[in-house]
């Protein structure tokens, strides 16, 4: 087998891994594994206050959804997948997501930008960034700004278009573009090619 083959082979077969990763993300935490959950991270995993490991990031997961959620159920929509090298990638995949928390029934439109590691032959996220749309409960329609609307919590933005600068831009302009249609972006520069080096925004998370 020639050495293109199998990296072509290779290649597929971490697109599948990744994109099951995704799925095994929301089963778990749905299901409320915890250590189902953090074991697609890996084991030097940063969880914010200094503090790595998936112990720490157990103690969170396990908090978090012991606090504010009854039950959750998480839906997969479309999943970017685009590599830096074989072993390093990078991901956006939408969400869509319900929460029973307390009297409300919450959906959520969400969106999460991914990197993704190989280590030792399998797949984990190095991170994820979690950028919300809208979250409010059912019977009340996110009109407006600020559409981030959690039960005892002041409304607030979530990021999701603050990612990609195209939105503000577009929104900018008051008639069509008449700059010169550019190229399509490279292979496995999508993403990159629409971030136009912006920086990631600071996103609160829930």
């Amino acid at each position: 087998m020639s050495a293109d083959l199998e990296a072509r082979i290779d290649r597929l077969e971490s697109i599948d891994a990744i994109r099951q990763l995704a799925a095994k993300y929301s089963l778990a935490l749905d299901m409320r594994d915890a250590d189902a959950w953090v074991g697609l991270f890996p084991g030097d995993v940063k969880v914010g206050n200094g503090e790595t490991g998936r112990a720490a990031l157990r103690a969170w997961f396990d908090d978090t959804m012991r606090q504010q959620f009854d039950g959750t159920s998480h839906h997969i929509g479309g999943h970017i997948i685009e590599f830096d090298d074989p072993d390093h990638a990078q991901g956006v995949v939408y969400s869509k997501n319900e929460h029973e928390t307390g009297p409300e029934w919450v959906i959520m439109q969400m969106m999460y930008v991914d990197k993704y590691e190989r280590i030792a032959g399998r797949w984990y996220f190095r991170r994820r960034l979690p950028l919300y749309w809208y979250a409010t409960d059912l019977n009340k329609p996110p009109i407006g700004s600020r559409k981030m609307r959690w039960p005892g919590r002041e409304p607030y933005e979530g990021g999701y278009h603050d990612y990609f600068p195209s939105w503000k831009e577009f929104w900018a302009r008051t008639k069509p573009s008449d700059a010169p249609v550019t190229e399509p972006a490279p292979l496995e520069r999508f993403i990159e090619t629409m971030r136009r080096g912006a920086k990631p925004p600071t996103v609160r998370v829930r």
